[in-house]
């Protein structure tokens, strides 16, 4: 069956899109998909649904403070948000951004940022614009930026954001959005985890503000997927072996651990190492290295929507996310998660 865009929307009451985290970080609720029975549980209790020997993937990205208030030399007003880092070495400290002015800022032209420091314009490259940094480029963002929270989130984020939408586990700088499904694993629940035997390892994707783009042609051969850069290192590789030759399950946590390994799977072998990615996954795809994976809910008619319907079965994902409205469970970056099953072997809808 082919689909179209129309078939990843839904209607979703405003009052649904979780503004705010949760307390507790294993708060959430846990919708668990189990074939075809839903399943409402606590996220807390994902550990029991998990086995001895089995592998989590966890995405050790961290957000950075990616997004800035700035004046042009003409004295126009501009909002910024870093995409990516291009260089930070002695040669060159550069990124590309998204610009918004009134008028876009012309190459060699400067723009005062923060109240802090001078940026200089470069070249555009598509959408985004290159500016180049004075300076250490994740030292002037840790110092002067702030962090871009989604755009479906009503306020200006604040100390406890700054704590919450980050994972335990970040280590590795680079995104503009959280990797969310790994927003719901505390201290004490990963090393609950380890104490039942559940091996942890982590690949790096710095998620870009693209996840949050809807897709806009109805016809999906023709959507342009945005890139992110992804590594995945050897001790990844060597871990998802050994528990694949275990018959144990690889549980993606989140869709940027999955797009990860399902990126580096696509010569038909796991393979370490870095690179960016454009894949784009809808029904129809054959999992290669994921079995389970753990997911908030995504909006509609977003990319996100098309891979989970991809992986667990498109008539299943439809009737959790009816079954989620119905229930009220929250929905987006700080809402409840999903645990799904890896059923794109199947041959059904």
């Amino acid at each position: 069956m082919s689909y179209s865009l129309s078939d990843f929307d839904f209607d979703l009451p405003n009052a649904l899109i979780a503004q705010t985290p949760l307390p507790d970080r294993t708060a959430s609720r846990l919708l668990h998909v189990d074939g075809n029975q839903l399943i409402d549980r606590h996220f807390s209790d994902v550990l029991d649904q998990l086995s001895a020997g089995d592998l989590l993937v966890f995405n050790d990205t961290r957000v950075l403070k990616a997004r800035f208030f700035g004046v042009k030399e003409t004295g126009g007003k501009i909002q910024m948000l870093v995409e990516r880092i291009l260089h930070n070495n002695d040669q060159e400290h550069s990124v590309l951004a998204q610009m918004r002015a009134s008028k876009s800022p012309l190459p060699g032209s400067k723009i005062r940022l923060a109240d802090s420091f001078d940026v200089v314009v470069g070249e555009r490259v598509g959408e985004f614009f290159t500016l180049y940094f004075p300076g250490d480029v994740f030292e002037l963002i840790e110092a002067h930026g702030r962090l871009p929270l989604p755009p479906y989130i009503e306020h200006d984020a604040d100390d406890f954001d700054e704590q919450r939408y980050q994972t335990v586990y970040n280590r590795v700088p680079g995104a503009v959005a959280a990797p969310t499904a790994g927003l719901h694993f505390d201290r004490a629940l990963l090393q609950r985890c380890q104490d039942k035997g559940i091996q942890l390892a982590y690949v790096t994707l710095h998620v870009g503000a693209g996840t949050f783009q809807p897709v806009r042609v109805e016809n999906l051969s023709e959507h342009v997927m945005h890139s992110e850069w992804y590594t995945v290192p050897e001790a990844t590789v060597d871990a998802i072996r050994a528990t694949k030759a275990a018959g144990k399950n690889v549980v993606a946590v989140g869709t940027t651990s999955m797009r990860a390994l399902e990126s580096a799977s696509q010569s038909g072998e796991l393979l370490a190492g870095s690179a960016d990615t454009c894949l784009f996954i809808t029904p129809g795809y054959r999992f290669k290295t994921v079995d389970r994976l753990i997911t908030n809910f995504h909006l509609p008619k977003s990319t996100l929507m098309m891979l989970v319907s991809a992986f667990a079965g498109y008539q299943r994902i439809k009737s959790a996310y009816a079954h989620a409205i119905a229930q009220r469970y929250r929905f987006f970056s700080y809402g409840d998660a999903m645990l799904l099953t890896n059923s794109s072997g199947e041959n059904h809808a």
